[in-house]
């Protein structure tokens, strides 16, 4: 950590790159500031998932300002933002979009014109995204993994840089349809929304009863956070880093090496995936300090939010009030991954 950040981060460029990313966080979260109160972990995983180029699932009841914050984010980058509400009557078209016979005017011609549908955007939010059936949620596969949209025959690239950031309710299961695992396992980070403290709280009753508004600046813009993505990608992480994020992603596959909590209480573990986006959210980590590499405790830091929803528990947990975050949790909290 004491090394010099120029032979460390890269060439000159990255290090002023890297001071302005941190002078950048600190305007954003001033800015966000101006209409979120408290909540400075979740925006932490927000950004973290942002200038990694991934996608969050922010899990919290209803009325924690998370369409808020979501929207708020958005205008602090001056990035293009859409809202999807998700309900049960939602078609795939009119999330990507639908192709309309259009006449030409001065030939008489008709012809199909592709219109665009909301997932043409920057950051998505995606509202209550368990409200949907499969086949809608299905539509946002391609989109979150490959940048692009299908559409009878034809692929449309999406904006970049692009975000999908879900919601869900933890609360009201009835009447709502699970995201299958191949979809949970392309969010980055599972973000848990919690309620406020009771100061928090009584700052959001006086902001929000008034009539004052709170105008937001950008301070940042699409071309500047696609290279700030770049940036954080440059971090870079030490073996004994990669070994111990492969080690822990490892660890909570229930075979003959994993803790007995795991071959206990876990029917799947985490995949590949959950390896790259550790390594991935532990370099967003270090970059949003302003630190050139990233280290073992920002592993700690991403660790819980990356895992938490990529492991599948069996009855036995069920039946001993077990849930995937307490596994995760001890196992992180452990120092065996460390080794």
């Amino acid at each position: 950590m004491n090394a010099d950040p120029v032979r460390v981060v890269g060439e000159d460029k990255d290090v002023e790159l890297l001071g302005r990313l941190v002078a950048a966080r600190d305007r954003l979260l001033e800015q966000i500031g101006r209409r979120i109160v408290g909540q400075h972990e979740v925006l932490q995983g927000v950004l973290t998932a942002i200038v990694s180029g991934g996608h969050a699932l922010l899990l919290g009841v209803p009325g924690l300002g998370k369409t808020l914050m979501v929207s708020t984010v958005a205008d602090a980058l001056a990035l293009k933002f859409s809202r999807i509400q998700f309900t049960p009557d939602l078609m795939p078209s009119d999330i990507t979009g639908t192709e309309i016979i259009q006449e030409d005017l001065s030939t008489g011609g008709r012809g199909f014109r592709f219109v665009h549908g909301p997932i043409f955007a920057n950051i998505i939010l995606a509202d209550e995204i368990n409200r949907t059936p499969p086949k809608t949620q299905a539509a946002l596969l391609q989109a979150m993994q490959e940048h692009e949209v299908t559409a009878a025959g034809q692929t449309y690239p999406l904006p970049a840089p692009f975000f999908v950031l879900a919601t869900q309710n933890p609360i009201e299961q009835e009447g709502t349809y699970p995201l299958p695992e191949a979809q949970l396992d392309r969010f980055m980070l599972e973000i848990a929304v919690q309620y406020p403290d009771r100061d928090e709280e009584e700052r959001i009753v006086e902001t929000t009863t008034g009539d004052d508004e709170h105008p937001v600046e950008a301070v940042l813009d699409d071309a500047e956070l696609v290279e700030i993505q770049h940036l954080v990608r440059r971090i870079p992480a030490p073996k004994p880093v990669v070994r111990a994020a492969v080690k822990l992603a490892r660890m909570t596959r229930p075979d003959e090496d994993a803790p007995e909590a795991i071959r206990q209480y876990v029917s799947w573990g985490a995949g590949p995936r959950a390896s790259q986006f550790l390594v991935l959210g532990a370099k967003a980590q270090a970059a949003l300090d302003g630190r050139p590499m990233a280290d073992l405790d920002d592993i700690r830091t991403v660790a819980l939010s990356v895992l938490r929803h990529r492991l599948v528990v069996n009855f036995a947990a069920e039946a001993a009030g077990r849930s995937a975050e307490d596994i995760c949790k001890e196992l992180v909290e452990g120092e065996e991954w460390m080794r």
